[in-house]
């Protein structure tokens, strides 16, 4: 049931958003609804890297988006207006391996 890469390039203003392998399968195992709103949520990245709520995880340099239950943990490149998404998880489980 692979729903494919969510990858959004538009304008140049924009942020290009890359989902590693590791965040995608996770994405692909969540339920449908659930599914939807964290690729809303992760659309919206490319427009605003840091939304309001954001949160820097500690000692490791990601950030961290709320979605429901879930958490959208990336990183963010400036330079090369790149967001890449790292994980997306259960807020239970998504920061025991990090």
């Amino acid at each position: 049931m692979n729903r494919g890469k969510v990858i959004l390039n538009r304008l140049s203003k924009m942020y290009k958003v890359e989902v590693r392998r590791r965040a995608q399968h996770a994405l692909d195992r969540l339920p449908k609804n659930d599914f939807q709103a964290v690729v809303k949520a992760t659309k919206e990245l490319a427009q605003t890297p840091r939304p309001k709520g954001i949160e820097k995880v500690k000692a490791t340099g990601l950030w961290r988006v709320r979605q429901g239950d879930y958490r959208i943990i990336y990183a963010i490149d400036d330079k090369e207006h790149l967001v890449i998404v790292v994980r997306v998880g259960h807020r239970r489980e998504i920061y025991r391996s990090l």
